[in-house]
């Protein structure tokens, strides 16, 4: 048996998260947040959000086999909340490769923060694009790629059919480029008009064919739960 489903799932608004966002519309060029990225935790919202997702788990965990998980806090908290059973929690898959795109020296950054501190990173950023752009000590979307198609090579083959997955808006996104699979051109073009919420769902199946995606960043869950819907977009450098 391998695995034939996948449910994606994006942790749960994160105090990265109103950080971020705060910033932007502040019009700061800096993020307020004085612990490392790995260390991040929900907020009171991202809890609640947790908790609601938890009540979609429950109507499916007969059929899930396993759980993989991100190492990065804020992804270990989701799982834990929504699981509301830490034994099952700690018996998750947790890898690296499942962690947050690192930004380099561009963390922290909103884009303005970015142009104003680091103008030639934004122009080699408007030269090479989303996907290949690479800050210095950081990632671009082709590096995550590569390293989630190493975990997804051996992981897709461990003794499971359904799998729920719990990570990053990258990841997700990323996820689906490898396994559609999704070129350059492509997923920067349904990444423009597709944002993977909070605490969402999104369901892959495989069959003859290979994969195929059923449902993108769904919410009803949250929207059952009266949980709010959040959709920070994740990205420092957009």
């Amino acid at each position: 048996m391998s695995v034939t489903r996948l449910w994606l799932v994006r942790h749960g608004e994160s105090e990265g998260n109103v950080a971020a966002s705060r910033a932007e519309r502040d019009g700061s060029p800096v993020i307020a947040l004085d612990i490392r990225d790995a260390d991040v935790e929900l907020s009171p919202t991202g809890r609640e959000q947790a908790a609601a997702l938890g009540t979609w788990l429950r109507s499916v965990e007969g059929s899930v086999d396993e759980y993989w998980v991100s190492p990065y806090r804020r992804a270990l908290q989701t799982l834990a909340i929504a699981l509301d059973d830490a034994r099952t929690a700690s018996g998750a898959l947790v890898d690296e490769r499942l962690r947050d795109r690192e930004l380099g020296i561009l963390d922290l950054l909103t884009w303005k923060g970015v142009e104003e501190l680091h103008p030639e990173e934004a122009a080699r950023r408007r030269h090479l694009g989303k996907y290949y752009h690479r800050p210095p000590g950081g990632e671009s979307w082709a590096d995550v790629a590569l390293r989630l198609r190493s975990f997804l090579g051996e992981a897709l083959n461990r003794p499971a059919s359904t799998v729920v997955v719990v990570a990053h808006d990258a990841v997700v996104m990323l996820i689906l480029s490898v396994l559609l699979p999704l070129d350059e051109a492509k997923l920067m073009a349904f990444a423009a008009s597709h944002t993977v919420r909070n605490a969402s769902v999104t369901e892959l199946v495989r069959d003859d064919d290979g994969w195929r995606l059923v449902t993108f960043s769904s919410v009803d869950h949250l929207e059952s739960e009266g949980a709010d819907v959040t959709v920070h977009s994740g990205e420092d450098d957009a």
